[in-house]
């Protein structure tokens, strides 16, 4: 006997439907692709009792658990709740699972909690976007890297975040080795040169790496304590017209990322087309649609931009054209 389901509040309930007729399987957010051991034990509990015993890990960082049966939906959101609260998931009502899955897992590199090259912790930054947007149906995908080397591949997401530092240098710590210029000059963008024995930055060509830091040996070149930031918008892939994201902010501070995020998320229910499958429209076929120059206007709207921050006065997105 097969059972009648809403598949639109399937999906809306973070579970995705299986080619197998009555089998679903539980989609788990982990925003900043951050979670403590005693989260993977309880998914691990949840698909030995109520899945075929597999979980997949996301390419967003999440968990799905397989083979859950529709009847078992309502005690499968029960047992996520202990997971919900450890991540700090906002939540409409307690022990009913995901009030919405449209905006998509936050992902995040390791960041500097881990890795030497990272000029931020992108978790956390992840957990407060994460709290900021969700619960949302609007269909958008973020990710955050520490750094230039854009390991969660930002730019290929709506809104990518790629972490920046203003190298600090002192030169009465600095011993003329060279290893950062050749550090940069091998690895990023050959900003650096020297002058009399000590070295000069390009502050127009330096795109906030921090290479310099990792190779100094002395500590004569230090990240800056301000934290910056890259803000790329909208990649994608998907059939039509797969692309890279473009720079539209640079030296951006987090403030100024949350809340171009979030006014990324008026213009949209301004605009989505209403007619849009699911009542879903990728935000940067809106913004195709509508105009970079109105989006802007939006995306703007009220933010207090710092003195240093770098805004594009126009983008232009290239790609593969599909027809």
């Amino acid at each position: 006997m097969h059972v009648d389901v809403n598949t639109k509040k399937l999906k809306k309930n973070a579970f995705r439907v299986t080619k197998h007729r009555d089998i679903v399987a539980s989609r788990v957010r982990v925003p900043g692709g951050a979670c403590n051991a005693e989260v993977l034990a309880q998914v691990a509990a949840i698909a030995r009792e109520y899945g075929n015993g597999q979980v997949h890990i996301t390419t967003r960082q999440g968990f799905e658990i397989e083979g859950i049966s529709i009847r078992d939906m309502a005690k499968v959101n029960e047992k996520l709740q202990p997971i919900i609260e450890n991540l700090e998931i906002n939540q409409e009502t307690p022990g009913t699972g995901y009030a919405s899955s449209g905006t998509r897992n936050v992902s995040a590199c390791v960041g500097n909690r881990v890795c030497p090259f990272g000029n931020y912790n992108t978790a956390a930054f992840a957990k407060r976007i994460e709290k900021a947007i969700f619960p949302n149906d609007l269909h958008f995908k973020i990710a955050l890297t520490g750094c230039a080397n854009d390991c969660i591949k930002a730019r290929m997401h709506d809104f990518g975040i790629i972490g920046m530092t203003e190298p600090q240098y002192d030169p009465n710590r600095c011993v003329s080795c060279s290893a950062c210029i050749k550090g940069c000059d091998q690895l990023s963008v050959d900003a650096l040169h020297m002058e009399n024995y000590k070295i000069v930055r390009n502050t127009e060509k330096c795109v906030g790496c921090g290479v310099c830091v990792t190779k100094c040996p002395t500590r004569a070149w230090t990240r800056s304590r301000k934290k910056y930031y890259r803000l790329t918008i909208m990649g994608r892939t998907g059939k039509k017209n797969p692309r890279l994201g473009e720079d539209f902010l640079l030296w951006a501070d987090e403030d100024t990322i949350v809340k171009v995020i979030l006014n990324t998320y008026k213009f949209a229910k301004e605009y989505i087309d209403p007619k849009a499958p699911g009542g879903k429209e990728h935000v940067g076929y809106i913004i195709d649609r509508v105009g970079f120059k109105e989006f802007k206007k939006w995306a703007l709207d009220g933010v207090e931009l710092p003195p240093e921050t770098i805004v594009k006065d126009n983008v232009y997105w290239s790609g593969i054209y599909f027809r």
